[in-house]
């Protein structure tokens, strides 16, 4: 008997590009979803031209987009909107993060969508959402990040905040746009029918608010949450620590981990020091606790021993990793947190892994990185019934394109 996949047999048609929607729907390929990706000629996903780039391929583009079969498509052409609209009827999920009204102007938006089909999921990917005074302009992750107020929060206090080399808030928004289809996939096993989803890179990114907007609002903003710089504002001791020949993270925010913290140090007088009885007399102190810790750190043989120290108290402790570095670790290496993947055109890589995991699916996919309408003619002789003939007369009007796929 075959084993499925959790989203085996779920059909989706996949309007996304760059990385918050294909975010979501690599995972859902990763878990057995069967992906048509659309692509709007003639150049099809912005990324296919990403680095790093080699034999006509884009590490970034592979890497956001095993799994999916492409279909590209004119959709100036009424032909491709017909070729759609067929598709649409046997569709589980539409998933789409053009700007707000951009697939109503194509002909796909949801009041015409439902009509094909009642039971389809319709998820929109934006910057700020389908609604509200924002909705309406354009916006990638550092533009939500700004408006959401977290790029307030990061750097140091009297220097201008500092912009991450990571992109936390469309990977952040595409997990948020998984979690809502999922359930609404649930939801309609209930019998709900289908139904439209707004997802938006603001509001997902102010999720990630843990103390500062209840901070401000309880304290009738006396507190203002701001950048701190290598240290949390409001646990102590919880930052990057320097070491003796690099930096390491340490957080001992229980009281059982500050005793056995104070205790690996050889400074249990620290238990009764005024300074650091509590949390909040330690958060006071910061700078002293911190100077009194880096000192331990850096009389220790290496960065490893004072590591390993920690560990073996059970305090929290990671070393800072480069992403070089990080793709070497064992532990990630082990739970294919890392993954090596092989590609027809760029050969063998490493990308991030399938960070789901599913004691009755353990197993990871095999899955490849589609060619720019590699899999037009399949998808159209096996869900449209079309023939040969068809099909041609298709690409001889130029609403189906494709690259050459080396041999």
């Amino acid at each position: 008997m075959t084993v499925k996949h959790i989203l085996s047999n779920c059909k989706v048609l996949d309007f996304t590009h760059a990385l918050a929607g294909p975010t979501t729907t690599r995972l859902m390929a990763e878990m057995g979803a069967d992906i048509i990706k659309v692509e709007l000629a003639p150049r099809g996903d912005m990324t296919r031209t990403m680095a790093y780039y080699k034999n006509g391929r884009s590490g970034y583009f592979i890497q956001q987009n095993r799994g999916k079969k492409s279909l590209c498509l004119d959709m100036r052409k009424a032909e491709s909107l017909e070729i759609i609209k067929k598709l649409v009827a046997e569709t589980d999920v539409l998933i789409e993060n053009y700007s707000p009204g951009v697939i109503a102007d194509m002909g796909l938006g949801w009041d015409v969508v439902r009509e094909i089909n009642p039971e389809l999921i319709f998820c929109s990917i934006s910057a700020f959402g389908q609604t509200g005074p924002l909705a309406h302009l354009p916006g990638f992750d550092y533009i939500g990040q700004a408006y959401s107020g977290v790029t307030s929060l990061m750097g140091y206090p009297h220097e201008a905040p500092v912009m991450p080399t990571i992109s936390m808030g469309d990977v952040n928004t595409g997990v948020h746009a998984l979690a809502a289809i999922n359930g609404a996939l649930f939801y309609r096993s209930q019998g709900g029918g289908g139904q439209h989803i707004d997802c938006s890179l603001l509001d997902s990114y102010f999720h990630c608010h843990d103390l500062n907007v209840q901070l401000y609002s309880n304290s009738n903003g006396k507190m203002q949450p701001t950048r701190n710089g290598r240290h949390h504002p409001a646990v102590a001791p919880d930052g990057i620590f320097r070491g003796k020949d690099s930096s390491m993270f340490v957080i001992a925010v229980t009281a059982k981990q500050w005793t056995a913290l104070c205790g690996v140090m050889g400074r249990a007088d620290m238990l009764d020091d005024p300074r650091f009885k509590t949390n909040a007399d330690r958060v006071a102190n910061v700078d002293q606790l911190i100077e009194i810790i880096e000192g331990w750190i850096q009389a220790m043989p290496s960065d490893d021993a004072a590591r390993e120290a920690l560990e073996a108290v059970r305090v929290p402790v990671a070393p800072v990793l480069t992403p070089a570095e990080a793709t070497q670790h064992p532990h990630l290496i082990e739970r294919g947190t890392v993954r090596t993947i092989s590609d027809r055109g760029l050969g063998e890589f490493q990308v991030p892994g399938m960070p789901l995991r599913f004691s009755e699916c353990p197993a990871t996919l095999t899955l490849e990185a589609p060619y720019l309408g590699e899999h037009n003619a399949a998808i159209l002789r096996e869900r449209l019934s079309m023939s040969d003939a068809e099909i041609g007369q298709l690409i001889a009007s130029e609403v189906l394109h494709a690259e050459t796929i080396p041999g």
